[in-house]
């Protein structure tokens, strides 16, 4: 692998204690692994049902985690991806935060939401239980990483901050229960600085029950197989783990590949920024180098290092597939090198409230070095965006604030498999859903006039990309919005030939008959009988478009997926046109 510059710093994990491991039974380590993600599960399940927001309710908007003693992921529910590899950062911030381990004590839980700790923007609250047992002390960590609807930002959501301290109240790491007593000022601080009180009260009592709920399945894991087997089976699941992520690795020829990706603007400063990302592997580790990013932005692109290092996790997870339980031996294989100052390893104060989106691109990025060398088994590139909006405003009537706002679907990439997924929230955000129309219907004053596949969307190909979404959202009340769409200039590039997928286009149609394109703008204020027509972006496709089998083609235009004029222009030979 290349040398490290002098000033670049080196993210990875340890590869586990030397010497031999104590035999256990496959058995047991399969028991402990289950009742492991049946601990977190729960969790899962419990923050759901007790919480007040569709953020966390309906869309999963966040982690739900089982750490060790020395930080390391045990398990996770199945919700936000781009949160995983950031909550081993999120703990043990918290733990220092207070003074370390030593301060620690049963019925202690810890609240942060400092985004150069947490990985996230400040609206994402972790909550970090440490979990004690009476025979064995401190045995390990149960942790939420959630999204409150408003922590007191300049706006509830913002594309335009030009430092952290726009972005929200900030919480160091401060012991919101200390030996099981709440310290109700800490919540009245945040309810001050909330426009959604009850709502934040809600979600951060629903991720105080989490973490109780996975702290006790943790207890009955350890007490089921006793404290020798369950640390056995811990180091047998790790070791798994990291032979996966190698024996995958171990395929990829040697050498370093580099990817590419590009932003439309900061949301402040309007140039585009190009960056790459340097893929090296060799034998069966792979290092992912940033060195070279960009400088830190003026405008609130940046990715703190704990979100840069889980984009860098999430890529390699989604390399290696495969469908299991992760853990933190799938990450042991990966380095990865920042360098402190540039966008992937700010300095604070620089801003991060739309840190998602640079994740986003560096793990589409970096699969995509990777297809240089094994293109048929990866895919083109998707919608490279969270296509976030919302709007909010305030009732005199019942003196309470309301918001609405989300994620929204894009087309996926197509592969040597087939055609890419239509309507899906991107892969990096895992299994977050989008917001029924009836929960937005009946929680603000917006009409869901259409949401609908968008045809001509899903680049060309053998196999064509997925398809983005056309949405029209009808304001019957003044507010103010804001649209975050990023790659509205910059569409996903096809793969061995595909084509690009269509970029994505925000429209604000005004009862006057006047029209304003929007991207990323925050803040601006809307009138009532206001229209949003939004128009997501369409995956790329795989494959030169003349290889696409004529009865496909033509089975999407009767489904209306292509119309007859764009499928004649791509695909002559599915019409006998000669060409």
């Amino acid at each position: 692998m290349t040398t490290i510059e002098k000033d670049a710093v080196v993210h990875r994990v340890g590869s586990g204690p030397a010497g031999e491991r104590v035999p256990i039974d496959p058995v047991d380590v399969a028991l402990v692994r289950s009742g492991l993600l049946s601990a977190a599960r729960q969790m899962q399940r419990a923050l759901i049902r007790t919480s007040f927001s569709p953020l966390i309710y309906e869309i999963l908007d966040f982690a739900a985690v089982i750490y060790d003693r020395r930080y390391r992921l045990l398990a996770q529910a199945p919700s936000l991806l781009t949160f995983m590899g950031t909550m081993g950062y999120c703990i043990e911030a918290a733990v220092e935060a207070v003074g370390g381990e030593s301060e620690l004590e049963p019925g202690d839980v810890i609240l942060l939401n400092d985004p150069y700790l947490t990985g996230s923007h400040a609206q994402d609250a972790a909550v970090v239980m440490p979990v004690f047992m009476a025979e064995h002390g401190l045995v390990g960590y149960s942790a939420i990483k959630a999204h409150w609807a408003d922590v007191g930002a300049k706006n509830p959501y913002a594309t335009d901050t030009v430092d952290v301290f726009q972005e929200g109240v900030l919480m160091p790491g401060v012991k919101l229960y200390r030996k099981g007593e709440r310290n109700e000022d800490i919540v009245r601080i945040l309810c001050a600085n909330s426009r959604l009180p009850r709502e934040l009260k809600g979600d951060l009592n629903a991720e105080i029950v989490g973490v109780r709920v996975a702290a006790a399945g943790l207890c009955r894991v350890i007490e089921r197989f006793g404290m020798p087997t369950f640390e056995a089976a811990v180091e047998a699941m790790l070791d798994h783990g990291e032979a996966s992520v190698r024996s995958y690795l171990a395929k990829i020829p040697d050498g370093r590949y580099v990817g590419h990706g590009q932003f439309d603007d900061d949301g402040v400063n309007e140039e585009a920024i190009p960056f790459d990302v340097a893929l090296e592997v060799e034998g069966d580790s792979c290092r992912i180098d940033l060195a070279d990013a960009p400088d830190a932005r003026g405008g609130p692109i940046n990715s703190p290092v704990p979100a840069t290092v889980s984009a860098c996790r999430v890529a390699m997870v989604a390399l290696v597939g495969g469908g299991e339980g992760l853990n933190e031996g799938f990450f042991r294989p990966l380095e990865i090198v920042t360098r402190p100052g540039s966008m992937f390893h700010p300095r604070r104060p620089s801003p991060c409230f739309m840190y998602a989106w640079p994740a986003m691109q560096l793990a589409d990025a970096a699969i995509h070095a990777v297809a240089q060398a094994i293109p048929e088994q990866l895919v083109a590139e998707p919608g490279g965006d969270i296509a976030a909006f919302g709007f909010w405003g305030y009732r005199e009537e019942s003196d309470q604030s309301w918001l609405v706002g989300g994620a929204y679907p894009t087309g996926q990439g197509a592969s040597a498999r087939g055609d890419g997924a239509s309507a899906l929230i991107h892969w990096i955000q895992g299994a977050t859903r989008l917001t029924p129309c009836e929960v937005i219907e009946s929680k603000s004053p917006i009409v869901v006039d259409r949401i609908e596949l968008d045809p001509d969307t899903g680049g060309a190909g053998r196999f064509r990309g997925g398809l983005g979404v056309d949405i029209i959202f009808r304001l019957s009340e003044d507010c103010e919005g804001i649209t975050i769409m990023e790659r509205a200039k910059n569409p996903p590039k096809g793969l061995l030939g595909g084509g690009e997928g269509r970029p994505g286009s925000g429209l604000l149609i005004i009862p006057d008959g006047r029209t304003e394109t929007v991207a990323k703008v925050t803040g601006f204020p809307v009138v009532a009988g206001t229209r949003l027509r939004w128009r997501t972006l369409g995956g790329a496709g795989y494959g030169p478009p003349a290889e696409r089998d004529p009865d496909a083609v033509r089975e999407d235009v009767r489904e209306g997926y292509v119309s007859e004029e764009a499928a004649r222009a791509d695909y002559p030979h599915a019409f006998g046109d000669g060409r």
